[in-house]
């Protein structure tokens, strides 16, 4: 095949593919569906908390923090669905990454209130991180998978979530130290 036949192919499987995201988001987690409320509830209601929980005296810094844990877990989680690793298999809406729920509200909402805390009470960001991480991972991530709103797949588990968490975390942390820094 030459390059634009590379091109159609890869364009038809893509129509074909968002295709039947669309029928089956129309069939399974839709408005009538109450995964898509839970999804729902889960991209809202800590969006609706981050509002009146956060420092507005910095909030540059801590929203820059969140915003680099969503950047993180997001472009992570995209290559794990698309390799079939870690499926969130109930969505807010078939053009969206399917995890948009977790990566863009749950985890860098719960990170950056977390990263708000240790840093206002000078508590040990790594401790509580680890510590959240863990609730994540093997708390809520068994529990998604006992609903059926996740598949973890080819080896994929509850630690390396973990891991995932860890290392997100750990590495806005730095970041957002490193930019701190660069302001002074």
């Amino acid at each position: 095949m030459n390059y634009e036949e590379y091109w159609e192919k890869i364009y038809e499987k893509r129509d074909e593919l968002n295709s039947l995201f669309s029928a089956y988001w129309d069939q399974y987690s839709s408005l009538g569906n109450w995964q898509f409320w839970v999804v729902l509830f889960l991209f809202i209601f800590p969006l609706v908390l981050l509002y009146f929980k956060i420092d507005r005296t910095r909030v540059f810094e801590i929203l820059f923090f969140g915003y680099t844990v969503h950047l993180l877990w997001a472009y992570t989680d995209i290559a794990l669905g698309r390799s079939g690793y870690f499926v969130h298999t109930y969505f807010l809406m078939p053009i969206f990454p399917n995890a948009s729920n977790m990566t863009a509200s749950v985890l860098p909402v719960s990170f950056l209130l977390l990263y708000q805390y240790c840093t206002n009470h000078k508590k040990n960001f790594y401790l509580y991180t680890i510590i959240l991480s863990a609730v994540f991972a093997f708390g809520f991530a068994s529990i998604e998978e006992y609903f059926g709103l996740v598949n973890f797949r080819r080896g994929m588990n509850q630690f390396y979530l973990f891991l995932i968490d860890v290392g997100a975390a750990f590495i806005s942390y730095w970041f957002t130290n490193l930019i701190l820094k660069c302001k002074k």
